[in-house]
């Protein structure tokens, strides 16, 4: 599919994602089919004390669409990095679990997310976990490699799938762990390309 694409059209799908999130950032209550804030967290099972533990603004600002913590355990120490951090909600979550010992590090491609996630990692008063704006692409050539790599409702979005999850591999360190929540599609593709790119971000 994504050899399909010309450079136009990927351009009209970051446009579109940068648009849609653009909204969410201001509140993600009405942008999706799926249930978000406090809500989609119980429903995907985040653990109780967790949410308890979320201050209100904190936690209506989730739009996951599933739960990463679900698929395996973080460790006190760990390196974490969440791809496609959006408000920051999972990532805050991981750094509470990694502890002063560890760190984690969000980065989403949409600047208003990300100052979302600042906003609520000062609620938060979270000091081992920091916010940029960076695709997986832009941050593939770091030095040092992550314990745990966590994405929720990411892939999805990028056009060339196979190369983003070969950069996050190439990010682990040996033995580390991809825990990846995501949307997939059940149906039948559209094989109109142009309504696929136009509904993208949908």
């Amino acid at each position: 599919m994504s050899s399909q694409l010309s450079e136009k059209d990927r351009e009209q799908i970051v446009a579109g994602i940068r648009e849609k999130y653009h909204k969410v950032a201001i509140s993600p209550e009405g942008q999706f089919k799926y249930p978000t804030g406090i809500e989609g967290l119980k429903r995907l099972g985040y653990d109780n004390q967790i949410i308890e533990d979320l201050p209100n603004s904190v936690a209506d600002s989730f739009c996951g669409v599933g739960n990463p913590f679900s698929l395996g355990k973080i460790d006190s120490g760990a390196f974490v990095l969440d791809i496609g951090c959006g408000s920051g909600v999972d990532a805050l979550i991981a750094a509470k679990l990694v502890g002063a010992s560890g760190k984690v590090l969000g980065i989403d491609m949409t600047s208003e997310m990300i100052q979302k996630a600042n906003s609520n990692k000062d609620l938060m008063v979270s000091g081992n976990v920091s916010f940029q704006v960076a695709s997986v692409q832009d941050i593939a050539d770091m030095d040092e490699g992550f314990d745990v790599i966590i994405s929720n409702g990411v892939f999805n979005l990028i056009p060339d799938k196979d190369e983003a999850l070969q950069k996050a591999y190439g990010l682990l360190k040996p033995g580390g762990s991809l825990f990846i929540c995501d949307q997939v599609l059940t149906g039948p593709l559209s094989k109109d390309l142009r309504q696929r790119v136009a509904s993208w971000f949908q």
